[in-house]
């Protein structure tokens, strides 16, 4: 079974995560810079079937959705114009930096690791893709 990516979109970082084989199980993958996304995607595709890429909707307290949707917007456009057998979809990520600095404290993460925002990035990318992977298997139900 092809695996599912996940990205938390930013200007700056871009935290990714994939789920196993199975689908069951999202893990944190990497944080890359946005302008090296496609050539990272480009190796990561040539070793791993991928089915999906689920990329986090930034949507503010008010509902609004946030200004890096445009550089979000643009990105998906980019990618589905590279890979056009990939199918993309949406998950709003609302609270996913929150969930995750609770995360890493709950783990047991020291102040030091919960202060690298590489770390913080991946994790967010890690809770969108459960949700998506949640939100599947309750459509599947």
């Amino acid at each position: 079974m092809p695996k599912i990516l996940a990205i938390d979109f930013g200007t700056k970082r871009c935290g990714l995560a994939e789920t196993d084989q199975l689908q069951i199980v999202a893990s944190p993958l990497d944080t890359i810079h946005p302008k090296e996304l496609m050539p990272y995607f480009e190796k990561y595709f040539a070793k791993n079937e991928v089915e999906a890429l689920v990329v986090g909707q930034p949507v503010r307290m008010s509902g609004e959705l946030s200004e890096v949707e445009n550089d979000i917007l643009a990105f998906i456009k980019k990618f589905e114009k590279a890979f056009p057998d990939i199918d993309v979809a949406r998950v709003n990520e609302a609270n996913t930096s929150k969930l995750a600095m609770m995360s890493m404290v709950q783990s047991g993460a020291k102040k030091k690791a919960r202060k690298v925002k590489e770390n913080l990035d991946k994790i967010s990318a890690t809770l969108i893709l459960q949700q998506f992977l949640e939100l599947k298997r309750n459509t599947i139900t």
